[in-house]
């Protein structure tokens, strides 16, 4: 399972890293094989309000249908529409071509885990 570096890891299995202006927002390699094979992503529309704490997308797999949690208030900046026709992509490869969305903020960003207090979590069977 890779952490990356540059990111910041929500305690539900979320990643969020800063690009320029916005942040990018997907689900962690332990947050895609804890849902099993994605099926579907509800997905919030370009300029849709979102607030840091709350669910921003859906994920729906064969499972279950899981939140994703939003990390900071802002505006959707951008989605990713590929996952409309292939939301096996979030399995596939959660880290790049799996992102979900981009969000402009318009707050503070919350105090999600370092890289290593997500795997401090994780080896804790979180």
């Amino acid at each position: 399972m890779t952490i990356r570096s540059d990111r910041r890891y929500g305690p539900t299995h979320e990643w969020a890293m800063q690009d320029g202006d916005d942040w990018v927002l997907g689900v962690t390699d332990q947050g895609q094989a804890l849902l099993g094979d994605v099926v579907f992503a509800q997905l919030p529309e370009l300029g849709a309000l979102v607030r840091r704490g709350e669910a921003c997308a859906t994920l729906e797999s064969v499972k279950a249908a899981s939140d994703v949690i939003c990390p900071v208030d802002g505006v959707v900046s951008a989605i990713n529409t590929e996952l409309a026709d292939s939301p096996e992509l979030i399995n596939d490869d959660p880290l790049d071509s799996g992102w979900i969305m981009r969000i402009t903020p318009t707050g503070a960003v919350d105090e999600w885990m370092s890289p290593q207090a997500y795997q401090a979590m994780l080896d804790a069977g979180a």
